[in-house]
């Protein structure tokens, strides 16, 4: 997963609800991406939907962080429990 939602986050509470997979909780100062629930919306959406909401734009793309599709595809299977063909 290569999202994050960096200290420029103001708390609005936009981008949690957003996310089809649950990933995105309330942090001490911001909110947070659990890694192991974010697919970048992939299974869902064309592009990650907590960007797409976000206000401020505080939530960018890591390219150091990046996953590929197949691993996403996969962890997108595991928590919802659907097969891809």
């Amino acid at each position: 997963m290569s999202l994050t939602i960096t200290e420029e986050c103001i708390y609005c509470d936009i981008c949690r609800p957003a996310c089809p997979n649950s990933a995105i909780s309330a942090g001490d100062e911001f909110y947070v991406i659990n890694p192991n629930l974010c697919t970048e919306c992939v299974g869902h959406y064309d592009e990650p939907q907590c960007q797409q909401v976000c206000p401020v734009e505080c939530i960018p793309l890591l390219p150091e962080l990046a996953e590929s599709k197949e691993k996403l595809w996969e962890k997108y299977t595991l928590i919802t429990g659907s097969v891809v063909s």
